[in-house]
């Protein structure tokens, strides 16, 4: 096996740890439907165990607007006839894993009666550090002008709705992820999907949320379910939000700065989700009730995570302080506006400014400089072998770079040439579980941490860890 074809297997496969249950259900909610991250974990968590890839949602009947409430969350009850989903002890246990996890937070944009194929109305990706304890949420405008494995350029969010249309191995949510991940270069490990109707749900289930609204928003053509309109005003100032007016709030685009905004307000909105959950303790009565919650979101929400996943990495996301967070939205910054030849509004990339962006959002926080200064005893306690493959076309790159990592005292014990010259950059794979390692030799060759990847099963050598060295490499004073 070579060790390209290792690397890309390694991506491919990776169960790695979501972020939030009680978080990640309703963060789940929020992301999708126009809320973002943390609000898109507590959903997710309500919604429980099933591995279904792009299934059919039923169709969503518009709900009525309800009075904001401040009350704790409800009880709730199902009828004892319905299968209710099963939640293990290991669920409460927490997550082991130790590899970046990353997911895709599609909101499906479907009304009325409609039945079929849909376009995703938000995209959002999020990627957790379980090692670092940190995280990242980038949002992805809808009218990015993007390539679509297999089916040429087109706006990103035609990707869902191309996989349902011509049957693409595994529906539209697998067109989506290999889109998202053709753009930013990040492997994408999980998804949600998520109707309207689970969003409010879920606001409602936790008693509403509480958020400082920045600006007073004024939009008498918000659209209601069936291609008409549902006025929605809001003042600025502190509002406690219901189900159905956080959702308002989150889809609306009546403000100057029209779809970037609203990932704004959707950020909002999932920190508002994250921080009641925290605050009030309710995380551990979510997971419990997680097989009944399910039963209230179901034919709304689709996701390739089961239940206890689900409940574990909920049990992380709680972990993860608020500053270890980091959010960001591709705006005007990372884009150009342009027409198509047949008329079409859309947003070409910058994709230099992106990869930068990409690159500063997925780094994990600095560590604290005293677990630096352990690296290398930890990493001797590990006893990885460490072996170093040339990339490139300069000749004794691999021997260069064998010496000058013995100099810090790594276990370098194979030197060779990769299956191609070409690689322009360096990657890391760890066969086995080996992070002090891995993060020691990201700090002494300036490795992106987007390219270290684990790997399953036995390397193809006498090694524990590789390194692909790529173009970007250079040894320090050569």
């Amino acid at each position: 096996m070579t060790a390209r074809n290792a690397s890309s297997r390694t991506r491919n496969g990776i169960r790695l740890p979501l972020w939030a249950l009680g978080l990640v259900a309703v963060l789940l909610a929020a992301c999708l439907l126009g809320s973002t991250v943390w609000l898109y974990r507590t959903v997710q968590a309500q919604v429980a165990r099933w591995e279904m890839l792009d299934p059919e949602f039923s169709h969503v009947t518009e709900t009525q607007p309800q009075t904001a409430t401040t009350r704790a969350a409800p009880a709730i009850s199902i009828s004892q006839s319905t299968p209710v989903p099963f939640i293990s002890g290991a669920a409460f246990k927490g997550w082991q894993g130790q590899e970046r996890v990353s997911i895709l937070l599609l909101g499906v944009d479907r009304r009325c009666d409609e039945e079929g194929p849909t376009h995703s109305d938000s995209l959002m990706l999020v990627t957790i550090d379980p090692v670092t304890l940190s995280a990242a949420v980038l949002s992805i405008p809808r009218d990015l002008w993007v390539e679509i494995p297999g089916f040429g350029v087109d706006r990103i969010n035609q990707a869902y709705y191309n996989g349902q249309v011509h049957n693409y191995p595994g529906g539209g949510q697998a067109l989506a992820r290999e889109t998202i991940a053709a753009t930013l270069g990040v492997p994408v490990d999980y998804y949600v999907a998520i109707d309207f109707q689970a969003f409010t749900k879920i606001i409602d289930l936790i008693g509403g949320i509480e958020l400082d609204v920045p600006e007073a928003i004024d939009d008498p053509f918000y659209p209601d379910n069936c291609y008409g309109y549902d006025p929605f005003r809001i003042s600025a100032g502190v509002q406690q939000l219901n189900g159905e007016t956080a959702l308002k709030y989150a889809r609306t685009r009546a403000t100057f700065g029209g779809d970037v905004d609203r990932a704004g307000r959707q950020q909002l909105v999932a920190l508002a989700v994250r921080d009641k959950v925290l605050n009030l303790n309710m995380l551990p009565q979510l997971v419990r009730e997680a097989p009944q919650i399910w039963q209230t979101v179901q034919e709304n929400v689709r996701t390739n995570l089961s239940l206890d996943e689900i409940a574990q990495l909920a049990f992380l996301a709680q972990d993860i302080p608020r500053e270890n967070i980091r959010t960001a939205v591709i705006d005007y910054r990372y884009v150009i506006n342009q027409t198509t030849p047949d008329g079409r509004q859309v947003l070409v990339p910058l994709r230099e400014e992106i990869r930068k962006l990409r690159d500063e959002l997925f780094t994990p926080p600095p560590v604290p400089t005293p677990a630096i200064a352990n690296l290398p005893a930890l990493m001797r306690a590990e006893q990885a072998r460490v072996a170093v493959y040339n990339g490139t076309a300069v000749f004794g790159l691999a021997g260069a770079t064998q010496t000058f990592l013995q100099r810090y005292g790594v276990n370098v014990t194979q030197i060779g040439n990769a299956d191609s010259a070409t690689y322009r950059s360096t990657q890391i794979i760890d066969y086995g579980t080996h992070p002090n390692t891995t993060f020691y030799l990201v700090q002494l060759m300036g490795v992106p941490p987007l390219n270290v990847s684990s790997a399953q099963g036995a390397p193809p050598g006498d090694f524990d860890v590789l390194i692909i060295l790529g173009n970007d490499w250079q040894v320090p004073g050569q």
